[in-house]
């Protein structure tokens, strides 16, 4: 059995639909009407022990909506899920004790009391043997750099010092399945990196279970190998990484360098992304990409030409801004 299997997961928000003014109150009160939105639609995935999986997609896609219904937070309006074998949303204390969910957004720990006493709340919580949660604490406090801070007041940490303790906060009970959702949001480059790299080394040495959502490109790019997508609440891309260039990357940059200066124009061989008097970058469809670099190379003295692929974050980006184009235009045409 996997370790979370989701299998049409579904939940559809009710909400009223109220006409303006003081006819539309009374109107409401005899007969109201409502919009249903489906924040996640028919969801199937499943996902073994020991994967790291990002879970990606735009603002209001789903994704917390799924996590959340994982965790048991939410309860679906159909579909069935489980993780560890457990159904989510009956809420078992043996399911509780074995996963943890991280929001980004969201504080976890107390606000008015140093870390370390928040940590001691939580132990108790789940019943941790004092000396197991000291051997826990010193070792995550200890990867993450932040034993000197155990004794601080949570509103006194910064935001990456927080969130480093609402990990450690997370993972005091070892759990097998970590939520994740958006942990390095408004982090800085240097946080950023290691909570990262505190990922990266804590699924592979616990072969924990962990979920990922994030808007930041580099932390999918080096902690996941596969990912799923969603958007508007439907699953449309499940696999590798590298799989998302090959199936939906349009285009290649072809980057050249020339011997001498000379303005030229290159708009009739592709987008220009970038230009100056001895260089050129151009975005160039795939299909076109050697023709093109022939074209180049018989007009001009060219001393380097380099394609690449387009960047990933790039390549999502332009995904999610042609499926909402569609989205729109599907909807203007009913």
């Amino acid at each position: 059995m996997s370790a979370i299997e989701a299998k049409g997961l579904t939940k559809v928000y009710r909400t009223y639909k109220k006409e303006g003014g003081l006819r539309g109150s009374l109107k409401g009160l005899i007969r109201r009407k409502y919009d249903e939105t489906r924040a996640a639609d028919d969801v199937t995935f499943s996902i073994e022990e020991g994967e790291l999986v990002g879970f990606l997609g735009p603002n209001g896609a789903g994704k917390t909506t799924v996590l959340k219904m994982l965790s048991g937070l939410l309860n679906p309006s159909a579909g069935e899920a489980r993780v560890l074998g457990f159904v989510p949303w009956e809420r078992k204390n043996e399911l509780k004790r074995q996963f943890a969910l991280l929001m980004g957004q969201k504080n976890a720990l107390w606000w008015d009391l140093p870390a370390q006493e928040s940590l001691e709340l939580n132990r108790a919580i789940y019943g941790i043997d004092r000396g197991r949660f000291k051997k826990v604490v010193g070792g995550l406090s200890e990867l993450l750099d932040v034993q000197d801070k155990m004794n601080v007041m949570v509103r006194e940490l910064s935001l990456g010092e927080r969130m480093k303790m609402e990990l450690i906060s997370a993972l005091i009970h070892e759990p097998r399945v970590l939520f994740l959702d958006e942990p390095t949001i408004g982090l800085d480059v240097v946080s950023q990196k290691r909570v990262r790299e505190f990922l990266r080394l804590y699924n592979q040495e616990h072969k924990i279970v962990t979920m990922l959502t994030s808007h930041y490109m580099q932390d999918i790019e080096e902690l996941c190998q596969r990912v799923i997508i969603i958007d508007h609440g439907k699953i449309f891309f499940d696999g590798p990484l590298d799989a998302i260039i090959d199936r939906f990357a349009v285009a290649k940059i072809v980057s050249l360098t020339f011997e001498e200066t000379k303005a030229r124009d290159f708009s009739a061989f592709g987008e220009v992304v970038e230009q100056t008097p001895v260089s050129v970058q151009l975005k160039v469809p795939r299909a076109k990409v050697t023709e093109t670099c022939r074209q180049l190379l018989d007009s001009c003295q060219v001393t380097d030409i380099n394609v690449q692929e387009l960047p990933v974050e790039e390549v999502i980006r332009q995904l999610f801004g042609e499926r909402t184009t569609m989205k729109e235009a599907a909807a203007g045409g009913h």
